[in-house]
């Protein structure tokens, strides 16, 4: 019960110091709404065709609000050698890079529904499948907060966290067919495109939205969990070796 207890201190206190802060909630709500509003205009897509940008406008927020927060808190937090403090806590390693986690999480998959409420203004989204579609959301959270951690591990200053996390960011959303199918991509790019999570989010995303998908559901969320816990070790490997030992 008392590690259970840090792990809710931990995620409280990061939730206070810095992801509810009002720069934070702003930029956390006018993000996606820039990312709905542009697709929406540049398409000149009417109420009909909104649910086929919602997935991709959806997975764009999150890999943006996870990444770009963990990439400023962790680095942040080693530089002023304040993580350093919070290893001393009587908590599992583990658990406690749950809790530093969390709060990303929380936020990506907050970013996430602004563009939903957003579009259940201008459509009608009661035929999404809503059982499949939160905990793709969190699969997806979990998973960019988990790059946005390894990313910054490897760092230590935020702007080369912030520079990083592009090189990944901005292929990942070219390749994982948000803006064009994975089909119509170079043979060569293909198997870059399958190596990506992001691509099987959006995969369960156009599915649950509006019925368009490659892979069965059960099949997309089994590898987005696969890249969670890959990614996780990974992070946790890559802190070990650098900032403990």
């Amino acid at each position: 019960m008392k590690r259970w207890i840090a792990f809710w201190n931990i995620v409280r206190k990061d939730m206070r110091t810095y992801y509810l802060k009002p720069p934070n909630v702003s930029w956390g709500i006018i993000f996606p709404l820039a990312w709905t509003g542009m697709f929406f205009i540049r398409s000149g897509s009417g109420p009909e065709k909104i649910a086929t940008l919602l997935p991709g406008v959806v997975a764009v927020s999150i890999l943006f609000g996870t990444t770009s927060m963990l990439a400023v808190t962790i680095t942040f937090e080693k530089k002023s050698r304040s993580f350093e403090r919070l290893l001393l806590a009587p908590i599992p390693f583990e658990l406690l890079m749950l809790a530093k986690t969390g709060g990303a999480i929380v936020f990506g998959s907050a970013n996430a529904f602004v563009p939903v409420i957003m579009a259940a203004f201008l459509t009608d989204l009661s035929g999404v499948a809503w059982h499949i579609f939160v905990p793709a959301v969190l699969l997806i959270a979990m998973a960019s907060t988990f790059l946005g951690l390894f990313i910054a591990v490897a760092v230590s200053e935020v702007f080369e966290a912030q520079t990083f996390s592009n090189f990944f960011r901005f292929p990942m959303i070219f390749l994982c067919g948000l803006f064009f199918p994975i089909a119509r991509l170079p043979v060569f790019l293909k198997p870059v495109a399958y190596a990506l999570p992001l691509t099987y989010g959006v995969d369960v995303l156009h599915g649950t939205v509006h019925g368009t998908h490659h892979m069965s559901f059960a099949l997309d969320l089994l590898i987005l969990g696969a890249f969670c816990l890959v990614l996780f070790a990974a992070s946790l490997w890559n802190i070990r070796r650098k900032w403990i030992y």
